[in-house]
């Protein structure tokens, strides 16, 4: 299409009409233009989305038609589509959804390739252009953030509309002002990129997340609970039987009996901590230990120890004893006053009531 056609609308009068035009029966809404009014023979004049009559104002055609160049039209011109676009599509990644300016320039405005030196300055305009486009220290680093999301979803292999939904996670964490202290966002984005894959059921080891991620897995893990319990995303747990990793790691000092206690009793006590919010900077895999260490605690025999249990768990995720102590005791008490008290005759009613 030449730049005449991109850029001219249609003309007020059709030059090249032929008579057989004038013959057309033309509704209001008409379908097709001619040039001469069908009632008193004047010129046709084009107003806006309107054709009418310039003598006696009949409107021969409307056409609502949006005629201006679109997105394709500033696409690049070479048959393999390569070189920049003269504008940008709206991308749910971005703060603003991609309306301010980027670019990723690596030649000069002939094509050739730019030096190192050259190279280096542009990155430092980048940067500094972007920091002056978003001037909340908050908006700059939720866009590094983003920008996390995408290098995840790109190394994991994840579509587009999952990185999309862990833009999601990640903006609501920004509006509960989750990002702080020993809670990057860095953790958070490979947090939400967690979530989000679980949700679609396209899950992906925590492990391999951490592995492309800036924060280590025991924080990449609390990132996505924290995600999960003080926002208001609707995503499952990352590691829903996270209470079974923990027991059956601890199968050489429990027997069957006793597995199956804890477990029942494990489960119920992490949902208590899930629905109450204890510990929600710490990730599941410690939070089912403290369970299973206060579930040991409410039965009558006690067969676990604190070292025991932070073993099990590191097995799964570097869990701590301070998490363990600090956490059973949160989940003991809560689960105490929830429960009443759990003696040989209420558990086994508990345990069959599953």
């Amino acid at each position: 299409m030449s730049s005449k056609g991109i850029i001219e609308l249609e003309d007020s009068v059709e030059q090249n009409a032929t008579e057989s035009d004038d013959a057309v029966v033309v509704d209001v809404r008409g379908a097709e233009w001619q040039s001469t009014c069908p009632e008193c023979d004047g010129r046709v004049r084009k107003r806006g989305h309107e054709s009418m009559c310039a003598d006696c104002g009949l409107v021969v055609r409307v056409e609502t038609l949006d005629r201006t160049p679109t997105l394709k039209d500033h696409a690049p011109t070479a048959d393999d589509r390569s070189g920049e676009w003269a504008c940008e599509p709206t991308n749910q990644l971005r703060v603003d959804k991609g309306l301010v300016t980027t670019f990723f320039l690596s030649t000069d405005g002939k094509g050739n390739t730019l030096s190192p030196e050259r190279k280096d300055k542009m990155e430092r305009l980048r940067r500094r252009h972007k920091r002056f486009t978003m001037h909340d220290r908050r908006d700059q680093r939720l866009n590094e953030g983003m920008r996390d999301i995408g290098m995840l979803g790109a190394n994991l292999g994840l579509p587009e509309h999952v990185q999309t939904e862990a833009g999601w996670y990640l903006k609501a964490a920004k509006r509960e002002r989750l990002p702080a202290g020993r809670m990057p966002w860095e953790a958070l984005a490979a947090g939400a990129v967690q979530l989000a894959a679980r949700k679609a059921g396209i899950e992906r080891d925590p492990v391999d997340v951490a592995q492309y991620a800036k924060a280590s897995l025991d924080r990449v893990c609390a990132g996505a609970r924290k995600i999960r319990i003080e926002t208001d995303v609707d995503a499952p747990p990352v590691r829903d039987r996270a209470v079974d990793r923990v027991v059956a790691a601890l199968d050489d000092v429990l027997d069957v009996e006793a597995a199956i206690e804890l477990v029942r009793v494990g489960e119920r006590l992490l949902a208590v901590a899930d629905s109450e919010g204890i510990g929600p900077g710490t990730h599941r895999m410690a939070m089912a230990g403290a369970a299973v260490y206060a579930a040991d605690r409410l039965t009558s025999e006690k067969h676990l120890t604190q070292a025991e249990v932070v073993e099990a768990a590191s097995a799964v995720v570097p869990t701590s004893t301070s998490q363990i102590r600090s956490y059973s005791r949160e989940v003991h008490d809560i689960g105490q006053a929830r429960f009443q008290s759990l003696s040989n005759d209420t558990l086994p009613g508990l345990v069959q009531a599953d």
